[in-house]
Parts: structure tokens; C-alpha cells; sequence
């Protein structure tokens, strides 16, 4: 069974830094666009940041400059480096990637189980 596994949320004060970090363990074959979602309560969920197997990353307008997504594709490992965070930014932080595991064709899109993220002086 495939899962991915966060950690490095936590409480930080305006201005400061986190770097989060998502692994996809299991039966894993190939590992195709990685991601990383954020929901603040009341809000719907929006991509922050993507990057292809590649490398080649996008961000939303919210956090260019300001955050950085990489990742390992050996570990099979996304991260997100977030800088000068901003209140605004407090959320629960998701990982999404597309893999196809072995012995199957396809790839299917998997989700991690959150790691929260709280901007706050």
C-alpha cells in the first residue's frame, strides 16, 4: 500500500521559516508531478506549489518568492521550504502525488494526511 508521510509543521512567529517534507513509501515504481496543498479553516483547498519529475516547479502568486518546493526523486521525497511566512500563511499543509505503483499501468493520485502549519506572533 502506497502512503505519504509529512512532517515539519508547526508554530512559528511572523517572518520565520519552515521546511516541510513529504515521503512516499510502498510499492512505488515511478513518481510523476508532486505537490503541496494548503486549506486555512473556511477555505478551500489551493495549490501552493509543483514541481514534475523534471523538476520544472510552479507556485501560486501567494508564496513566489517565498517559498521553495524540491524535491528527491532517490527517496521519492517532495519538500517545501517557506520563508518570510506571513499569518496568512497558517493552514494544514497537504502532499499530493501521482504514482504508479508496481505491476499497474496507471498512475493514481495519493494524499498525505496533513501537517499544520501556524503563523502566529
Amino acid at each position: 500500500q502506497v502512503q505519504l508521510v509529512e512532517s515539519g509543521g508547526g508554530l512559528v512567529q511572523p517572518g520565520g521559516s519552515l521546511r516541510l517534507s513529504c515521503a512516499s513509501h510502498g510499492p512505488i515504481r515511478t513518481v510523476d508531478d508532486m505537490r503541496w496543498y494548503r486549506q486555512a479553516p473556511g477555505k478551500q483547498r489551493e495549490l501552493v506549489a509543483s514541481i514534475t519529475s523534471d523538476g520544472r516547479v510552479n507556485y501560486a502568486d501567494s508564496v513566489t518568492g517565498r517559498f521553495t518546493i524540491s524535491r528527491d526523486n532517490a527517496k521519492n521525497s517532495v519538500y517545501l521550504q517557506m520563508n518570510s511566512l506571513k499569518p496568512e500563511d497558517t493552514a494544514v499543509y497537504y502532499c499530493n502525488a501521482d504514482i504508479r505503483r508496481i505491476r499497474v499501468a496507471n498512475y493514481v493520485s495519493y494524499w498525505g494526511q496533513g501537517t499544520q502549519v501556524s503563523v502566529s506572533a
